[in-house]
């Protein structure tokens, strides 16, 4: 998942950054409203929209509340979690209110933040489980693992975060830059070719024909042919 991080204490920042990195999220940090408007609110021609946003309400030049405000009424879609110090009811209905999908006090377990996306998102696509499968593909992305016909496939963690980026849009064909954006941050790099590296080793381990190469275009997940 894409996440845009709206968070101007820096140690709180950093943990989550790391934390979610740790679940396979690539996470854009921003640290005011300023920032936050011209990464989520008016992004760049071509960029893709953030699947999820992590809202600190109290940041240095506004309020996080009337960001989330502005981004409903511009019919932005993202997953919205308020994450901040504020903890009372009024301040939690005020919050769901604006437009959060949901709402979480400080300090943050990083465990249940992830458990909550995973829970939003599956509410946002319409399915009641984490497992998606493909004909005799079966990816089970709460447990990261990966079976074919029954028999495990071991994926390293690049793998598998490709594999769910095309898993998110089974039939469609999913652009090299949008497979990146699923992979890396702003502060993060990778080798021109990590991607088509990547897609090489998992067609050796579920099947050349299972992604297709779509010239110019990106990659198709496809349901793996019989042996």
């Amino acid at each position: 998942m894409r996440i845009l991080l709206i968070e101007d204490d820096h140690m709180v920042g950093r943990a989550l950054v790391a934390g979610l990195a740790q679940d396979l999220h690539a996470t854009d940090w921003v640290r005011s409203v300023a920032d936050a408007e011209a990464a989520w609110l008016a992004p760049a021609a071509g960029t893709s929209p953030y699947e999820a946003v992590l809202v600190d309400l109290g940041l240095p030049d506004g309020s996080g509340l009337e960001l989330i405000r502005r981004a409903r009424a511009r019919k932005l879609r993202s997953i919205v979690l308020v994450l901040t110090a504020r903890g009372s009811i009024a301040d939690r209905i005020a919050g769901l209110n604006a437009g959060a999908d949901d709402y979480m006090v400080k300090p943050v377990d990083l465990d249940e933040l992830a458990a909550r996306l995973r829970a939003i998102d599956r509410r946002e696509q319409g399915r009641s489980a984490e497992v998606r499968e493909f004909g005799p593909l079966s990816i089970d992305t709460l447990a990261g693992t990966v079976a074919l016909r029954g028999e495990a496939v071991a994926l390293t963690a690049q793998e598998f975060a490709i594999l769910c980026a095309l898993a998110r849009r089974p039939g469609a064909i999913v652009s090299r830059a949008r497979i990146e954006e699923s992979l890396y941050g702003w502060n993060d790099s990778s080798e021109s070719n990590t991607i088509e590296v990547q897609i090489h080793r998992l067609r050796r381990k579920l099947g050349a024909a299972t992604i297709q190469t779509h010239r110019g275009l990106g990659y198709r997940l496809v349901e793996p042919v019989p042996p």
